[in-house]
């Protein structure tokens, strides 16, 4: 069975970040797994800096968006927010009973945390996701798209982004 969850993981590589696609018009945009392994990078060096607990954090990155193998890159224009977490639920529910029941149990516990935003290392990743969005409109603002297309992506950052510190690196990054 566990082979069944490593191949629905891999399927994120072919799973392209639809906001990009909708908004942008860019044909090839980043994959969900790409933005895993951003976020999930960004997130483990502010989570050292912050002395939070790192090995969840890099877990919580990495288990974030998998839900999208199944259910696909969802953006808030086309579902609601409530119907996206039971959706993105049941999908996680099938993709963890792949794995032995003691990881399972282990990463359903991490996912639901990081759904809840109550420990610090959950706010963290949050405000990373958002973080890394904004770094990768910055890239393609760097490539020649339109900033005020983008505009969207650097204001939903700078709403979603609480800490003062990850606030001032964002400021000195946008365009």
């Amino acid at each position: 069975m566990i082979e069944k969850f490593f191949k629905i993981i891999i399927n994120l590589k072919k799973i392209s970040r639809k906001g990009w696609k909708t908004k942008l018009g860019i044909s090839n945009p980043e994959s969900v797994a790409e933005h895993v392994y951003s976020t999930s990078t960004i997130a483990m060096v502010f989570a050292d800096i912050q002395k939070l607990d790192t090995l969840k954090v890099l877990k919580m990155g990495l288990l974030h968006d998998l839900a999208e193998s199944i259910i696909g890159d969802l953006t808030p224009e086309e579902i609601s927010k409530n119907e996206k977490v039971e959706h993105e639920n049941k999908a996680i529910t099938k993709i963890f009973s792949y794995l032995p029941q003691d990881l399972s149990n282990e990463y359903l516990s991490i996912w639901q945390e990081y759904q809840k935003r109550q420990t610090d290392e959950a706010i963290l990743l949050h405000e990373i996701d958002k973080f890394e969005m904004a770094i990768q409109a910055i890239n393609y603002y760097d490539e020649g798209f339109d900033k005020e297309k983008l505009k969207p992506f650097f204001d939903t950052a700078k709403k979603e982004i609480n800490s003062k510190y990850i606030k001032e690196i964002l400021a000195k990054l946008l365009p």
